[in-house]
Formats: structure tokens, sequence, C-alpha cells
């Protein structure tokens, strides 16, 4: 299991969406604080928007432990937010649980007041560690998934 999480973040890496995907098991459930929690397709098209949309992007990831039944990684991105373009160094400690080979549950923990602060300057420092910011920075990111999904289902047609 050591292996899929490698291979998941050397295809981050590489901004390989198809490749992270595969690690995917067809129930999978992402959580983050900035997406909150998300389930089957839309954690597959959260990864395939994140690689497309990654500007100046690099990624490293370290201390992979897996079992039978968990994994971890810590891993650190860093990126320039596109809405903003302001610089982002995010550090994030991941969680995975398995079923049939392959990721069933993931979850990404990182300080999104940290985030927020390098994102979006004075207004994250201000706003970024409350329940009101965090509600909003999801209602951001749905909307986001939500209108990149819409754009692939009508360019396939």
């Amino acid at each position: 299991m050591q292996a899929l999480i490698e291979h998941f973040y050397t295809s981050f890496q590489m901004k390989d969406a198809k490749g992270m995907n595969s690690c995917y098991h067809e129930e999978i459930e992402f959580t983050d604080p900035a997406f909150g929690t998300l389930k089957g397709e839309d954690v597959k098209s959260m990864w395939e928007m994140l690689c497309k949309n990654a500007v100046d992007f690099k990624l490293e990831f370290s201390d992979v432990k897996a079992n039978k039944n968990i994994g971890r990684a810590h891993w650190e991105a860093w990126y320039t937010f596109s809405k903003t373009g302001r610089a982002v160094h995010n550090i994030i400690d991941a969680q995975f649980e398995w079923k049939d080979g392959k990721i069933v549950k993931h979850y990404d923990a990182f300080n999104l007041h940290r985030w927020a602060k390098q994102a979006l300057g004075f207004k994250g420092w201000l706003l970024g560690g409350t329940v009101f910011f965090k509600k909003k920075i999801q209602q951001q990111t749905r909307k986001s998934l939500d209108s990149y999904k819409r754009n692939i289902k009508n360019n396939m047609t």
C-alpha cells in the first residue's frame, strides 16, 4: 500500500490526475479544509481541475507509511494561487484507508488560516481562521468544481 501512496504523489508531481485517480476506489471519499467532503466522481474531478489549473506548481512528499488498514504521508505544495497571483506554500498531512487494494478514504489536513494568509493576503489573515471563512471557501471551491464539471461535460457534447 505504500507503493500506492507513492504512485499517487508521483503522479501528482507530474500533474497527472488520471494516474492519481487510478489509485482511488470507486467509493472514494475525500476530505480537506478547503473542499470539505467530496465523494466518488467529485473527488476525481477535483484532482483533474487542480492539476489542469496548477500554475508554478511543485510538490514534495515524505514520511509515507502504510499497513494493511491505513496509510499516511506528509506533502508540501508550492504554487501560485490563480485568483490572486499570490505564492502559496501549503503543508499537508494525509491519511488513507483502503478497500480492495485501493484508497477508499483520503483525509488531507492543513492549517486553513495559514493558507488563507498566503493566498489572500490581509483578507485571509483577518478572516482565515473563522468558521465563516471555512464555510465560504468550501462554497467557492464547490462552485468552481461544479463549473469545471459542467464545462467538461459541455465540451464532450
